[in-house]
């Protein structure tokens, strides 16, 4: 109407509108309602026909499963009578020393690796340090440990004179033979400037990160490292993931609380983030720092600052080219995916790939990452351990051999999620452990804030670690936490767990563990599986290829036509690397259809397997 209200022609009364609508919807009630009525009798009249035999639907026959039984699989705890006497010292201090400096929450990685070259596996934890402005100060300054076993799984610490006995705030470490002469060094991230660590031999380490210039930034906090060859020309090359821009008066000056009153441990989405490095082997114990050319230098693209905060790294072929790519697990902001281009530069794929966010879209607090094609398919599988309340990824490839790989995180539908949503996860891994050729999942978890229960009563800073048994596509759940009847309550025995590495360390065929701890002692855990599975173990070196192998991958063919694809490549799980050897879990088979390597540069040779349940060395030819 007008504003003023007055009724006019082209308006009709109220009465009239509801009397027109009225008599309208009596009519058509009327003519559903004879419709209806005809249709009814029709129906009533029409004759029955009776199908025949050979129209009536078959009924698909129900799928018939195995039984399902998760094998026993103890894990005994042998840190002390092997001889591991090692305590992480995380710099949180006491009184007035215990500021609270995000730092002290991350740990130190370790890593299962043949330093003397004798065959079987030795381990290197690596150690933070008390600050230097701490008032109290230990009689014994802290350093990374180095045992040496024995071959029968005991170790002795021979840290003292080898080399490594300095002390500095370390993180991360990565093992690989940078100049191929036999002998594997090592790479430690630190907060400060990182460390290279030549191997001469003799239970002996060099200092040589001023020479090679690759110490990073005075000011940096490296965490993941790895060695890869990027560029395949032989040698290889050496990625460091850097964490946020930290500074003690940063830190402090953020204020972080836990309960409104306590001071606690800050949040990386305070702090600035950072740039990885790539370094580029020259040879003769030279890098060149390639980052910037070579296009891993990621950048916000709304605000144009570093867009990382790295913690967990790992190297894989994701889209089959041949080449290594980067897959980088990134603490509150989005994981990158760098994919290989084949000219020495990369290109950031994560979000058109489909693993840079959960499935809302939103960045998590990634920890440790692992991949490997998990289902014995070329569907590659990444896992990524979460924040606490953020269930660990498993992002499965949806087209192998694309371009542009594209992934969807099944952590939900596979029965990963909600076991895993609880717990703060840092170090994880895929490992065969009961040797039945499907690979299970084994998580190191702990939280950060030792009086976390104040605030979240679901939450505990010590948490057990978790092994995620893998059942098979068949089943609903493919995969199953192992209850501690099982696994053992060595195992499930509660920790402040950071980094997990994994090796045979007894010559049996199958996986030992050992697991990290911030500011504790970590725990070697001996697989001791009675399944009676089969097993192979493959271990390679590279003549053209870098001597290590790294990047070459193993294909065994079983008597069923199943193919187990295994690639070496040591550097996952978080800031550590496991052994260069491959395990191969064979089940009830106990002989092989055939065996091919594929090297890094993509010859092939077949490997011919006369008995199961032994290591087979191979040379590149």
């Amino acid at each position: 109407m007008p504003a003023d209200d007055t009724p006019t022609d082209d308006v009709p009364d109220n009465d009239y509108v509801v009397g027109t609508a009225m008599r309208v919807s009596l009519s058509l009630l009327a003519v559903v309602a004879a419709v209806a009525g005809v249709l009814f009798v029709l129906q009533m009249n029409e004759p029955e026909i009776e199908p025949d035999e050979e129209d009536v639907p078959v009924l698909p026959q129900v799928r018939e499963l195995p039984e399902l039984e998760i094998p026993a699989i103890p894990f005994v705890d042998v840190t002390e009578s092997a001889g591991i006497d090692f305590v992480h010292e995380n710099g949180a201090g006491q009184g007035t020393d215990a500021e609270r400096l995000l730092p002290e929450t991350m740990g130190g990685g370790g890593a299962f690796f043949d330093f003397d070259a004798d065959g079987d596996q030795d381990i290197i934890c690596v150690n933070s340090t008390v600050w230097p402005w701490a008032q109290q100060q230990p009689e014994t300054t802290p350093t990374s440990a180095l045992y040496k076993n024995d071959g029968s799984g005991h170790f002795t610490n021979i840290t003292s004179g080898s080399g490594l006995d300095v002390s500095f705030y370390g993180n991360g470490v990565a093992c690989g033979d940078f100049d191929n002469d036999g002998l594997v060094d090592l790479y430690i991230t630190a907060v400060g400037p990182n460390r290279l660590f030549r191997n001469a031999g003799g239970g002996k380490f060099e200092d040589i990160t001023a020479s090679a210039d690759v110490a990073g930034s005075d000011d940096g906090w490296s965490t993941g490292c790895g060695w890869f060859d990027y560029d395949l020309d032989g040698d290889l090359d050496l990625f460091v993931s850097n964490y946020i821009e930290w500074s003690r008066e940063k830190d402090l000056s953020f204020g972080f609380k836990l309960d409104g009153t306590q001071r606690a441990y800050g949040r990386p989405t305070e702090f600035r983030g950072t740039f990885p490095l790539l370094y580029r082997n020259d040879g003769a114990g030279k890098f060149t720092d390639i980052s910037n050319t070579a296009g891993v230098r990621i950048r916000n693209p709304d605000t144009d600052e570093p867009m990382a905060k790295s913690l967990g790294l790992t190297f894989a072929d994701v889209n089959s080219d041949g080449r290594l790519d980067v897959v980088i697990a990134n603490d509150t902001v989005q994981n990158l995916l760098l994919i290989n281009r084949q000219d020495g530069t990369f290109i950031e794929n994560a979000q058109a790939s489909g693993i840079a966010f959960d499935n809302n879209g939103k960045a998590r607090g990634a920890m440790g990452i692992d991949a490997a094609c998990f289902r014995n398919s070329d569907a590659m599988g990444i896992t990524i351990g979460n924040f606490a309340n953020e269930m660990t990824a498993l992002y499965v490839c949806q087209t192998p051999g694309l371009p542009v790989p594209i992934y969807r995180d099944e952590a939900v539908s596979n029965g990963i999620g909600p076991v895993t949503r609880v717990q703060l996860t840092f170090g994880v891994m895929f490992a065969d452990i009961d040797l039945d050729g499907r690979l299970d999942i084994l998580s190191c978890n702990g939280h950060l804030e030792d009086d976390i229960q104040k605030v979240q009563a679901s939450q505990y800073y010590e948490q057990p670690p978790q092994l995620l048994w893998n059942c098979g596509v068949d089943y609903d759940n493919e995969f199953m936490v192992v209850p501690e009847e099982k696994v053992g309550a060595d195992f499930t025995r509660r920790m402040v767990g950071r980094g997990a590495t994994r090796a045979d360390i007894d010559g049996d065929g199958d996986l030992d563990v050992l697991l990290l701890s911030s500011g504790g002692t970590p725990r070697l855990l001996r697989n001791d599986q009675q399944t009676d599975n089969h097993w192979l173990r493959f271990h390679l070196t590279g003549s053209r290829s870098n001597r290590d192998a790294i990047g070459a991958t193993v294909r065994v063919t079983l008597p069923d036509d199943t193919i187990l694809t295994r690639t070496v490549m040591p550097t996952c799980s978080y800031q550590s690397q496991v052994e260069l050897p491959l395990t191969f879990g064979l089940g009830s088979d106990n002989n092989v259809k055939s065996v091919k390597v594929t090297w890094p540069n993509g010859q092939v040779t077949d490997v011919s397997v006369t008995a199961v349940d032994q290591q087979i060395d191979v040379i590149e030819p």
